[in-house]
């Protein structure tokens, strides 16, 4: 599928000429010159470094509420509306208020990323912890499994499946997030550098600058999904062992 993509975009570029869309030539020379260069450490490092620091914090604090709300029955009743009217908030709509409460360093670029990420992991967390089995729960009761133990020998592991998925979400909406905030406001980042260029007209750089945020996803993307086989080793091999059974 890549390569007839790529043929597509070859294919329609030569035949209908037009300085908006160079050929993939172009925008690979473009990527060699402008990206193996000191914009790595300028630009790169320093968006990916926000991203993951953005996303780490919303983990911890989607996981740790989540947690907290899913275990208490009326803490969860009295939290899921605002949960809810969150949710439904645009992620790009608070870029502003944080640019107003927080500046336009990298707190901000950050503190957007947070914004926007901890929503899926936090609900899938409540979601996850809510969910689990009953007959399970009064098990560890029987055996004394309270407290920390129980956090993390039943909870947890009960609902790791729908915190992975938030995670994964999350990764995702992070990417645009950290885009969007260099956009915004920034002298670096690759949002910022594609923004400068679409600018200064220099499209074929514009373009490699969009090729270098489809690998970093992809990269993301790769590893996260060769640490959830790890983590959530358990759970797929019994969907598996379930599927040879169906």
């Amino acid at each position: 599928m890549p390569v007839l993509l790529i043929l597509g975009w070859w294919g329609y570029s030569v035949a209908e000429p037009t300085f908006y869309l160079p050929t993939p030539g172009r925008v690979a020379t473009a990527f060699t010159e402008v990206w193996f260069s000191a914009r790595i450490t300028e630009d790169v490092l320093p968006s990916v470094g926000r991203l993951l620091t953005g996303y780490t914090l919303a983990g911890l604090l989607g996981v740790g509420l989540g947690v907290a709300i899913g275990s208490s029955r009326p803490l969860r009743a009295a939290a899921e509306p605002v949960l809810e009217f969150f949710r439904a908030v645009p992620p790009p709509v608070l870029v502003p208020l944080i640019m107003l409460l927080a500046g336009l360093d990298t707190t901000m670029k950050v503190l957007v990323i947070v914004s926007g990420c901890v929503w899926p992991v936090l609900l899938n967390t409540v979601e996850g912890v809510r969910a689990v089995d009953e007959v399970l729960a009064d098990t560890g009761r029987c055996f004394g499994l309270r407290g920390p133990a129980r956090l993390r020998h039943l909870v947890l592991p009960a609902a790791s499946p729908q915190i992975m998925a938030g995670l994964r979400q999350a990764l995702s909406i992070g990417i645009i997030l950290m885009v969007i905030g260099e956009m915004f406001a920034s002298t670096s980042g690759i949002g910022h550098t594609v923004v400068l260029f679409q600018r200064g007209f220099a499209i074929p750089e514009m373009w490699s600058g969009i090729v270098v945020l489809g690998l970093l996803g992809f990269g993301l993307s790769l590893a996260f999904r060769a640490a959830e086989r790890r983590i959530l080793f358990w759970h797929l091999a019994r969907g598996e062992e379930r599927g040879r059974h169906a």
